[in-house]
């Protein structure tokens, strides 16, 4: 998911009035969003944290098909690039954590992922690894997801620094795999970099739903709570942030019925528990993103 620092935005707040960014704003017309395909589903939107990884290795099909039990509007992933340049669905930036192996992904090719087991360090309630040596436990390329189930959205978070020879290549890559697979009204693409989304944007040209990084976020809120709300204009699609960000809370009903004016679907992440995920979908939440889909499907079914 995309992280937010906001810690500078109370900084801005008294002096932002004065700005070079608001004074052109404010000579131009604020217009919302185009709602996009992706956002034309019923709300609230479930989407499994990593496949719903409290429940399930991330990232693997063992995870993916569990979620599809409780009726999840769609997954929430993370994409890599591999050393032959291929997306594979995976969070962090070495296979440690997550495998039996180790090193960076970047480092190594597909068919050396393909041998390690995403099941590996997995503990269930009882601390015991149920899925060591599972076949479902396998890594999982970005096409595959795509192709086998094709019933779902899915939010896209680019993980490679923009900086990095991957991440340099990662978003022309993706839109070249969404092209290839006709699948541009079921994704969502985001990250944590805004340069990588702009990157993506780039070849898209604004056809394909797009999330929001770190410092557009922080642009929002803080011209959110200057007064200048009204000055601000959206250049993506969905804000997907937690609760709060340093102490900042981004949870208001206010901030949220200020985007969705501005047809920006808002989603908070990662959500577990079942009262804050009603909370939120009270205040307006448009999307829940969770390691726990079991817990959001019994609230949406008692609920809504």
């Amino acid at each position: 998911m995309s992280k937010i620092n906001l810690m500078k935005a109370t900084g801005l707040i008294g002096g932002i009035a004065a700005g070079s960014w608001l004074i052109t704003k404010a000579t131009s017309e604020v217009r919302p969003r185009k709602i996009k395909p992706f956002f034309t589903q019923p709300a609230p939107y479930i989407f499994a944290h990593r496949g719903g990884m409290a429940l399930r290795p991330e990232h693997t099909r063992l995870a993916f098909d569990h979620a599809l039990k409780y009726n999840v509007t769609g997954f929430e992933i993370d994409v890599r690039l591999t050393k032959d340049e291929v997306l594979v669905v995976t969070h962090d930036e070495t296979v440690d954590r997550t495998s039996n192996g180790s090193g960076l992904v970047a480092d190594h090719t597909l068919e050396e992922l393909r041998q390690f087991d995403f099941g590996y360090h997995y503990k269930d309630i009882n601390h015991e690894h149920p899925y060591r040596g599972d076949k479902k436990a396998k890594i999982v390329t970005l096409k595959e997801l795509l192709t086998e189930y094709q019933d779902v959205l899915v939010n896209i978070d680019i993980k490679d620094h923009p900086e990095s020879y991957a991440g340099s290549l990662a978003p022309s890559h993706l839109f070249r795999l969404i092209s290839e697979l006709k699948v541009e009204d079921r994704v969502n693409i985001t990250s944590f970099y805004d340069e990588q989304i702009e990157r993506f944007n780039l070849y898209a040209q604004d056809t394909i739903s797009l999330g929001t990084g770190q410092n557009e976020v922080t642009k929002a809120y803080t011209a959110y709570h200057s007064g200048y709300g009204h000055v601000y204009q959206p250049k993506t699609d969905t804000f997907q942030i937690p609760v709060n960000a340093k102490g900042l809370p981004l949870d208001s009903e206010g901030f949220i019925q200020y985007l969705t004016s501005l047809n920006i679907a808002v989603g908070y992440w990662v959500i577990n528990q079942i009262d804050i995920m009603d909370d939120l979908i009270q205040k307006g939440a448009h999307t829940i993103v969770t390691d726990r889909p079991d817990t959001a499907h019994f609230l949406i079914k008692k609920q809504y």
